[in-house]
């Protein structure tokens, strides 16, 4: 008897074989016990996680002669036949050359024939995408509404190229990519079945490279055991495939993040004179870089994905970064490795990489900027939301409802007595700004008016046009806008109008810059962040 592939060898025969797709396995299950089965069903995923086998095995849930039954026996002429694709009733198709009208016109054909042996006859397509639109339309009636003798089962990788109309048709699962931890397990299950000794270490390897793939796992293990006999390393993994140890990305990771550049370039060259696939290096050191994120934000998401040693590691490296750094470095990184694809020296453009990642966590924020001229202003760390705030030229005293409650109060039973005071709700709102702020400086360049429904008319003389223009920018006029109904306890409108007779304002905006010299705040900056005023 000829040799039988580990793919082929060990594929899944019940629902309950299928590996990580319980989703699936279940409300088939639950169909086929409840005889709530549809006429037509589209399975949906990436390579190699399951759908033929999970086509066959409903197949064979509907047409074992003991069924339809949950679990099909696999012993009766009908459950071999179909596990072995010589079914007559079980009619698997390849999409990819069967593609034409004229084949589903034959299939038409076909379809008023009762079944051979079984109860049904089950016409299973696979990547279905691949068959013409007028070939769609042909189906389209028959897929609709078959003999009662007839069930449709469509396999596809690439759902978006299937025409709405058929996909309306049909009951959709979507089978997802498979964890690298049940990928290992399986592994490890055949290994045992056949009496080989893989270390975990390689189980894991293995199951990272094939990406979720179960069918690209078994492959990889078929090919190692001709390589190696019946004792597999971790090397012996890295070495065939050309994969980077899950510990030297960990390592390559935790230089970048202390900072440590020497020895990070040092690492990198050690894995390129290895001969180490540099694409796929930086493609491990993203996907770490995505674990880690994704464990800042939430710890047990990914208990099923990686090993407990990573999980150590992850949770060390978190220690290391802030959330925002994290997110730069995943943008830098992704960027490079846009580059790397089409360039021909990519050690060079990883190096870059590295050099201009670790440059970007030691260079200073602009948060953190203002969070230190907060602490130069006032004495004391400013929250995040109030340094923010004293940015835009708002006093963080604005942000606090509860700051302004008894004027706001007392404002608004005023004005149900009497008609609305603008000039002393203006003399309130400049109140709110710092005084040497630039919203403050332009703020101070207008009058107020009067009103126009909705609208706080706000007057400037007709030489003022540059200060205005600034003035009415979005950002100052909504910060305006919410000063002014914090106030006033109405919601306002604000309309610039020209109007004669408003004089032009001669603020601080027109002093030179040296006359600002003199004020701490602004000594203490410069000799903090090394500056100087230039005219």
């Amino acid at each position: 008897m000829s040799y039988e592939v580990f793919a082929r060898k060990y594929r899944p025969q019940t629902f309950d074989d299928l590996v990580g797709q319980a989703h699936v396995s279940r409300t088939l299950k639950n169909a086929v016990a409840q005889n709530r089965l549809a006429h037509a069903y589209l399975f949906v995923g990436p390579r190699g996680i399951g759908k033929t086998s999970t086509a066959r095995i409903l197949a064979k849930s509907l047409n074992c002669i003991k069924g339809p039954a949950v679990t099909p026996c696999g012993e009766c002429d009908n459950c071999r036949e179909i596990a072995a694709g010589n079914s007559l009733d079980v009619i698997e198709i390849d999409g990819a050359s069967n593609n034409s009208v004229e084949d589903v016109r034959q299939l038409r054909e076909n379809v008023r024939y009762a079944p051979a042996k079984g109860r049904y006859k089950i016409y299973l397509i696979d990547e279905v995408h691949m068959l013409s639109p007028a070939a769609f339309n042909a189906l389209l009636k028959t897929l609709e509404e078959p003999p009662e003798h007839v069930k449709f089962i469509f396999a596809t990788t690439e759902p978006q190229k299937v025409l709405p109309t058929i996909l309306s048709r049909c009951q959709r699962f979507d089978l997802h990519r498979i964890p690298a931890n049940l990928i290992a397990q399986h592994l490890q299950f055949i290994a045992g079945k056949e009496k080989i000794t893989l270390e975990p270490a390689a189980a894991h390897a293995i199951a990272r490279g094939a990406e979720g793939g179960l069918r690209d796992a078994e492959s990889m293990l078929d090919q190692l055991v001709a390589f190696c006999g019946n004792k597999i390393s971790e090397s012996d993994v890295l070495n065939v495939f050309g994969f980077t140890s899950e510990q030297t990305v960990i390592d390559l990771t935790g230089r970048i993040l202390r900072a440590d550049t020497p020895d990070a370039i040092d690492l990198l060259h050690q894995q390129s004179e290895s001969g180490k696939d540099m694409m796929r290096l930086m493609s491990d050191l993203i996907s770490y870089l995505r674990d880690l994120l994704v464990f800042k934000a939430k710890p047990d998401a990914l208990k099923e994905d990686v090993d407990p040693d990573v999980q150590k590691s992850l949770a060390a490296h978190a220690e290391l970064i802030t959330t925002d750094r994290l997110l730069d470095l995943i943008d830098q990184f992704a960027a490079a490795e846009g580059r790397m694809k089409w360039a021909p020296n990519k050690k060079l453009h990883f190096e870059v990489a590295i050099i201009k990642a670790i440059q970007s966590l030691g260079q200073t924020t602009l948060d953190e900027v203002i969070e230190r001229l907060g602490e130069l202003r006032g004495g004391k760390a400013l929250s995040q939301r109030e340094s923010r705030s004293v940015a835009a030229g708002v006093s963080p005293a604005s942000q606090n409802p509860a700051a302004d409650t008894a004027a706001t109060t007392a404002l608004r039973v005023e004005e149900k007595a009497a008609p609305i005071n603008h000039e002393e709700i203006w003399q309130r709102v400049l109140g709110k700004i710092p005084a040497k702020s630039f919203l403050r400086t332009l703020s101070e360049s207008v009058r107020p008016i009067g009103t126009d429904g909705r609208n706080f008319l706000l007057g400037h003389a007709p030489d003022d046009k540059s200060k205005i223009e600034a003035l009415a920018s979005t950002n100052n006029r909504r910060q305006l806008e919410t000063l002014l109904s914090e106030t006033s306890g109405r919601d306002w409108s604000v309309k610039f109008v020209a109007k004669d007779g408003i004089l032009p304002s001669t603020t601080d905006a027109a002093k030179p810059a040296e006359s600002f010299k003199d004020d701490p705040l602004i000594q203490e900056a410069i000799e903090l962040f090394k500056a100087e005023i230039k005219s």
